[in-house]
C-alpha cells in the first residue's frame, strides 16, 4: 500500500514495504530503508476522528492510523483532516502524521500492518452487540487477539474503553486468557486521559452521566523457541 498519498510530509512516494522486492527491483532491505517512517498508532472503529485530532500534535513525529468501516464517516474524517492541514499551512507537520481509512479490520488488519509494526491499539466505545447471537461480530475474540498481537510489536498497548461494563468485563476476559497479552495499569498515561475525554462517544458518556470502564494491555515477549 503506498502511504505517501495519506502522510505527504512524511513519505515521498516510497514503496510500500510489503511490496515485494521483484516488484520493487530492491531487496528487501532497500525497502525498508526507502520508507523509515510507519504507521504505529492505529485507532480501530475511529468514528468521526475525535482521537486522531487530539493525538496529532502530542505525537506529531508518529503516524496514526484510523480504521473505520462506515464509507460516510470516513470520507468526513479524510475531509476534516484536508481541512485541518489547510488551516494549519503555516506549520508544515501540523496534521500532517494522522490518515483514515475505510476497512473491516475484523477480516483485514493483517493487510494493513507488519508484524511488530504497531506501538498502539485504540479500541475506544465499540459496538457492544448485546444480544448472545452476536457476540461472535464484537471486536474483541480469541481471534482478533491473535490478530492484534500479530501486528503489535512486544511492550505495545491495546487500550479500551466502553461505557458498557458487560463489553468491559468481556474484553478483559478475553484479552487475560490470551497468552500474548496482560494487563497493566492505566495511571499516569496520557492516552488514557485523551480516549477518555476527547472520543465523541466520550464526551456523549460525560453528557449523560455514564460510567467509563478503562483497561490496558501490554503485549508480552513470544516465548523463546525449544531447544532441539
Amino acid at each position: 500500500m503506498d502511504w505517501s498519498q495519506h502522510y505527504p510530509a512524511f513519505i515521498q512516494n516510497c514503496p510500500s514495504v510489503t511490496q515485494s522486492a521483484a516488484e520493487a527491483e530492491l531487496p528487501s532491505e532497500a525497502l525498508l530503508a526507502e520508507s523509515p517512517k510507519r504507521v504505529e498508532i492505529a485507532d480501530i472503529g475511529c468514528g468521526f476522528g475525535g482521537l486522531l485530532f487530539a493525538l496529532a500534535p502530542l505525537m506529531s513525529s508518529t503516524l496514526i492510523l484510523g480504521l473505520e468501516i462506515r464509507t460516510s464517516v470516513t470520507e468526513f474524517v479524510q475531509e476534516k483532516i484536508k481541512a485541518l492541514r489547510t488551516q494549519n499551512a503555516g506549520n508544515a507537520f501540523a496534521y500532517q502524521n494522522v490518515s483514515c481509512i475505510r476497512a473491516n479490520t475484523m477480516k483485514f488488519l493483517p493487510n494493513f500492518f507488519e508484524k511488530a509494526q504497531l506501538s498502539k491499539i485504540f479500541l475506544c466505545f465499540p459496538d457492544p452487540h448485546f444480544k448472545a447471537r452476536k457476540h461472535k461480530a464484537r471486536i474483541v475474540s480469541q481471534q482478533l487477539n491473535s490478530e492484534y498481537a500479530y501486528v503489535l510489536r512486544p511492550g505495545g498497548i491495546v487500550y479500551t474503553i466502553t461505557d458498557v461494563e458487560d463489553l468491559h468485563d468481556w474484553m478483559v476476559e478475553h484479552f487475560d486468557a490470551h497468552p500474548s497479552f496482560a494487563r497493566v495499569s492505566e495511571e499516569g498515561d496520557e492516552c488514557v486521559r485523551v480516549m477518555t475525554t476527547e472520543t465523541e462517544e466520550g464526551k456523549k458518556v460525560e453528557r449523560n452521566g455514564g460510567q467509563k470502564f478503562v483497561a490496558l494491555f501490554i503485549r508480552l515477549d513470544d516465548p523463546p523457541w525449544p531447544s532441539d
